[in-house]
């Protein structure tokens, strides 16, 4: 890997948040997993700090689960002991003691996603359940903000104009993502049949897909710019095939569902469709722009 700076006099710890990127081709996934992890909690948080999930206890621990699982799945897969185990947030448990900042935050968000589990109850109108929502929707979006701006803050100066948009874009991705599983939750807890209380959901998830179709147009217009300077131009028609199938399971598959969700009896279907299309197009998406991004970074 070519350095970005002069040298270090002495190797650099794996827990420095400053140390240069390792590609590692199983990153994406993770990434991708965590951000929707994260965007399901802060949704759901937030459902409960303004007294919008009067739901069960159960109907709450089913959305948390599911997010601590994707949300953990990188540090489980960081903690088995393989070859190739890509590091969480720079943090390889089984070879470091202390985590990085990042790994942190990402540790901290679990803590009150654990009370929120603990604390629902029948309404969930208890004012503790209440500020337990509102600190996982903190957490989570602080975790997903700070994520974002380390990864792109140990790029070179270049490819960090580069990549301008990506916190933001991790942020608009986690709260699609997460909005599409909420959703799914929700039909599985109730019959599947169309709310009229749905409605403005699903209203609200059509334009986060259309802002983050926006975010990654400018994400990849910015890296096809920046290409001459780095290992040449970005070629649009040899790429245009990958990206149009990573935009038919990100955008068409999940927002086609949610369209379908008005009929009578497709809403689960569409659901069961849209949560698992959403997640593979985007990481599709992501292992081709990082391949691309940090092509430079490989010998």
């Amino acid at each position: 890997m070519k350095p970005f700076s002069k040298p270090p006099t002495s190797a650099p710890s794996a827990n420095d948040d400053d140390m240069p990127i390792r590609p590692e081709s199983s990153a994406p996934l993770w990434r991708v997993l965590a951000a929707s992890g994260y965007g399901l909690w802060a949704w759901l948080g937030l459902a409960l700090a303004l007294g919008l999930y009067p739901m069960g206890r159960g109907s709450t621990l089913i959305p948390l689960c599911i997010g601590a699982i994707m949300a953990g799945a990188g540090l489980l897969v960081a903690c088995l002991p393989l070859r190739n185990a890509p590091d969480w947030y720079g943090w390889k448990p089984r070879l470091d003691a202390r985590p990085t900042h990042a790994a942190m935050l990402a540790l901290v968000t679990f803590l009150p996603m654990l009370v929120v589990g603990g604390l629902a109850r029948g309404d969930n109108e208890f004012w503790a359940t209440r500020l337990a929502g509102a600190a996982l929707t903190l957490c989570s979006l602080v975790s997903l903000a700070y994520t974002g701006f380390r990864f792109r803050s140990r790029l070179p100066p270049l490819l960090q104009r580069a990549a301008a948009a990506l916190p933001v874009n991790r942020l608009v991705y986690a709260g699609y993502s997460g909005g599409l599983w909420l959703w799914l939750c929700l039909l599985v807890q109730n019959e599947p049949l169309p709310s009229p209380d749905l409605y403005p959901w699903i209203l609200l998830l059509l334009v986060l897909a259309l802002l983050l179709g926006l975010l990654e147009g400018l994400d990849w217009q910015a890296l096809s710019d920046a290409g001459e300077s780095l290992s040449g131009p970005v070629r649009d028609s040899a790429l245009r095939p990958s990206r149009f199938v990573a935009a038919l399971f990100t955008y068409v598959l999940p927002c086609i569902a949610l369209l379908l969700a008005w009929h009578d009896g497709a809403a689960l279907v569409a659901g069961a469709l849209a949560v698992p299309s959403c997640l593979l197009g985007k990481w599709l998406e992501r292992r081709l722009y990082e391949s691309l991004l940090l092509r430079d970074l490989v010998h």
